[in-house]
């Protein structure tokens, strides 16, 4: 049976944030996630959590600063100790919340470094998140993300790439975030992707193209690939990171017609 978690930064944001997790729950959400806790105390979180009989499924480290266009601090060879102190800034948020999913941004390309010199930052970081994470048992994930159209200029925007890195990275506990709005603006051929990397996936997120928004709305066909996964075994969580249309709870319609089959 497939597990489908709410991304609260995308959903219910008719609501405020400590909001969402009850709206999750009521739509029959039994899972969350989120880009950043960090602004609330992780004490409240737990509490708004405990209280909506959530679990919370993945959130991102700390990515540098976001609202000035910062992307992740990964692949940025001059900003190892302040990756560190991401990582255990994460952890404060993770053992509380009992989150073992815990996704590790690259970075925007920076001008003026060589390629090695990059890939050589985000392979010693990521060993360093896996070992530190590690410590609770949580699994550090990495995205590719489209550069093209959602964030231009973002250093891991493939997954070829992604899986080189996993090898290069060479911790078992670092897993592939498959993102498959991202994969479908990258490159497509989601069946395909998912059957020859499903042993390296983590965590699956799901959204529509073009736009962004439910399954349903746009190109991909969401049920073949429901059914594929099923059929792989996937036990992971697939986080709904979408753009509703409307609202969210007016856009479910998918979910309630993979739950009748």
């Amino acid at each position: 049976m497939l597990k489908f978690a709410a991304n609260l930064s995308f959903l219910f944001t008719e609501a405020p944030f400590p909001e969402r997790f009850a709206r999750a729950a009521a739509a029959g959400f039994t899972g969350v996630e989120y880009l950043f806790p960090y602004a609330w105390p992780v004490a409240e979180v737990a509490a708004w959590q405990r209280a909506a009989g959530v679990e919370t499924a993945l959130f991102n480290l700390p990515c540098g600063d976001w609202a000035a266009g910062e992307r992740g601090l990964a692949c940025l060879p001059g900003r190892r100790g302040e990756f560190a102190a991401s990582v255990d800034k994460a952890l404060e948020y993770a053992r509380p919340l009992g989150c073992r999913r815990l996704h590790c941004m690259a970075g925007l390309r920076p001008a003026g470094l060589a390629e090695n010199e990059l890939a050589a930052a985000y392979i010693a970081n990521l060993r360093h998140a896996a070992d530190r994470l590690a410590t609770i048992g949580a699994t550090v994930t990495i995205e590719p993300i489209n550069s093209r159209l959602d964030m231009p200029g973002y250093w891991l925007d493939g997954i070829d790439r992604a899986v080189r890195l996993l090898d290069a990275i060479g911790r078992d506990n670092v897993g592939l975030q498959l993102d498959l709005y991202h994969a479908q603006v990258m490159q497509g051929d989601l069946a395909r992707a998912i059957e020859t990397h499903f042993a390296r996936i983590a965590h699956i997120q799901i959204a529509d193209n073009p736009g962004r928004h439910e399954p349903g709305s746009g190109e991909i066909h969401y049920p073949y690939l429901f059914e594929l996964l099923d059929r792989l075994g996937f036990s992971g969580w697939i986080g709904c990171e979408y753009r509703p249309l409307a609202t969210t709870e007016a856009g479910l319609g998918w979910l309630a017609d993979w739950r009748r089959r």
